[in-house]
């Protein structure tokens, strides 16, 4: 599988999908979109969003622990093998994406190099 997605992420996507849908804020049916964007100090961020859309051309559909997951094709070929976990403790919270294919990592974390 060229992506992977915890079951404590999964689990951390459905909680805030269903307090946002709970709200009226968001629709039916949403995707969690992972991918690479340019960016930081390092050249490279990875991004998470909440997105309703998927294009069946440009898009690859991954499902984690009942989560729905896409991918763009392009940023497909950077994140072979990675992992999305989510963290919950004293040190910090929120999600993080292991890239085993990043050569590097800025100082802070927030951007790798290939």
């Amino acid at each position: 599988m060229p992506i992977n997605v915890t079951e404590k992420a999964a689990s951390e996507v459905k909680r805030i999908i269903q307090e946002q849908q709970a709200a009226g804020s968001m629709p039916e049916k949403i995707y969690l979109r992972l991918r690479v964007v340019g960016g930081g100090c390092s050249g490279y961020q990875h991004k998470l969003d909440l997105d309703p859309t998927m294009n069946e051309k440009l898009d690859e559909l991954f499902e984690f622990h009942g989560v729905p997951v896409v991918v763009d094709k392009r940023s497909l070929i950077y994140l072979d093998n990675a992992t999305v976990d989510f963290h919950d403790d004293l040190n910090r919270r929120g999600f993080s994406v292991t890239n085993p294919n990043a050569r590097s990592t800025c100082g802070c974390g927030s951007s790798f190099s290939m």
